[in-house]
């Protein structure tokens, strides 16, 4: 892709123009309509408490008030935000798992320009589905979002069912020394394989945090792994849990948290029914590793609302079309390392190393022009994805702007859930639907972020 080079190439107004989706090409993903004033997200470097060490510094988030805002907006309802960068570098926004219009995708190169220090951008979309989703940067993204720079996005539906309380949890690790200070994001023998896992673990920028809830109440926990790294594997302790949506869509049918696996990139939505006697605690851990690792903790307080999960109705599907199986064309997905040892360009930026392919070669694809996308796809055709993973180490694979439905696994039963990220296990073959109904160039990668800046990275065209 070429690089844009001209700071300040267009502004916001003018840029959704000239990036994504061309001229007469309709969308009903379109941009917000009457959109309300835009909420003000600036990118700023502070410091904050996350050891007892002392005030951690360079941490980069949106505010000084420490953790990025849980950012809430209404389905079918417009929303926009201003991006300001008081950073000393580029910066952008992805609203992760949200389908909205390519131009807002916040991409740099592919869809938008970068932001630079002292600019700003304006995003304005509506949001076609409620749920659990995240944003964080598409720039320097190791950096940045190791530092802090990933926030909740809560997309509310008024059709919900009611719940006595809500909890929302940002999940992720941090890179830190004894001293409480930053250190190398990452060693390339680890981004050969699972990562490189941070050293300090905490839910709302905090470890092993304690939240009130009603006593026999119902509790929604909305859980967001926002890490570049960890996979979790969750279970509840002292209270009954049940997931309601995964990935911000409703399961096809509730079951009880006993334990699951979720990755970098994806969500969690949980019904817990808190305990009836005051005082009572509900841990929920990970249990991922040699020992178990208490992530955060509920406390009943109050009387008992000896409320039930029966009590509660069930969530509303979101409007994610749904692919013509006998129709569908296949697209083969082969995950791989790679024996490349130059380092590829990848999008906005590279770590220096090439580990990782798709269908062989690392990013930029398998084809000779480096800028094509790994396929073209017809706007409202049917499509499977026939993703493999030929590594010894899960991937979370993330698709921007568009979901797909799980259809069927070589190693295991699987649910036809609709996602926008999939967690593929080793040596697992998957099969993933979606109809290609938003246009534009879509990236393709996995959400460790290491994997994907050393090559595990692509991108689709939908015209």
């Amino acid at each position: 892709m070429p690089l844009l080079s001209r700071r300040n190439l267009l502004k916001a107004s003018a840029v959704a123009g000239a990036y994504g989706v061309g001229i007469g090409v309709a969308s009903k993903f379109g941009f917000a309509e009457a959109a309300p004033e835009p909420q003000l997200l600036t990118a700023v470097k502070t410091e904050t408490m996350l050891t007892e060490a002392g005030p951690t510094k360079d941490i980069m988030s949106w505010g000084h008030d420490g953790m990025p805002p849980v950012v809430r907006m209404r389905k079918g309802r417009p929303y926009a935000a201003r991006l300001k960068n008081g950073l000393d570098e580029p910066t952008t926004i992805h609203w992760h798992g949200l389908r909205i219009d390519n131009r807002m995708d916040g991409v740099p190169f592919m869809t938008q320009p970068y932001v630079y220090t002292g600019d700003s951008f304006d995003y304005a979309f509506t949001p076609p589905d409620a749920g659990t989703f995240w944003y964080h940067p598409h720039c320097n993204t190791l950096t940045q979002m190791g530092h802090g720079m990933t926030g909740v996005i809560v997309v509310e539906d008024p059709a919900d069912p009611e719940f006595d309380a809500e909890v929302v949890l940002n999940l992720r690790d941090w890179r830190l020394g004894g001293n409480g200070q930053f250190i190398a994001p990452f060693r390339p023998r680890d981004a050969a394989k699972t990562g490189t896992y941070g050293t300090v673990r905490t839910a709302n920028w905090h470890q092993e945090p304690r939240y009130d809830a009603p006593a026999g109440g119902l509790v929604r926990l909305r859980i967001a792994v926002t890490d570049v790294t960890r996979i979790f594997s969750l279970k509840m302790e002292g209270a009954d849990a049940t997931v309601i949506a995964i990935d911000g869509n409703p399961v096809p049918k509730r079951f009880s948290l006993d334990l699951l696996q979720i990755g970098p990139g994806q969500r969690l939505d949980l019904a817990v029914r808190m305990p009836d006697g005051e005082g009572a605690v509900a841990t929920l851990e990970d249990i991922r590793g040699t020992a178990p690792k208490v992530i955060a903790s509920l406390r009943a307080v109050g009387s008992s609302l000896k409320r039930a999960i029966g009590d509660l109705g069930p969530l509303v599907d979101n409007p994610v079309p749904k692919a013509d199986l006998s129709a569908a064309e296949q697209i083969p997905l082969v995950l791989s390392a790679t024996a490349e040892n130059a380092a590829v360009e990848s999008i906005c930026g590279s770590l220096g190393y090439s580990f990782w392919a798709i269908n062989k070669v690392p990013w930029p694809g398998d084809t000779p022009d480096p800028t094509a996308p790994l396929a073209e796809l017809k706007l409202g055709k049917s499509y499977v994805f026939n993703l493999e993973n030929t590594t010894p180490h899960a991937h979370p694979i993330h698709l921007h702007g568009m979901s797909f439905t799980v259809i069927s696994s070589s190693t295991r039963e699987v649910m036809p859930l609709t996602s926008d990220t999939y967690l593929i296990q080793p040596d697992e073959k998957v099969q993933l639907a979606f109809v290609a109904d938003n246009p534009g160039d879509w990236l393709l990668h996995c959400h460790i972020i290491e994997h994907q800046k050393t090559g595990m990275t692509s991108y689709l065209r939908v015209s």
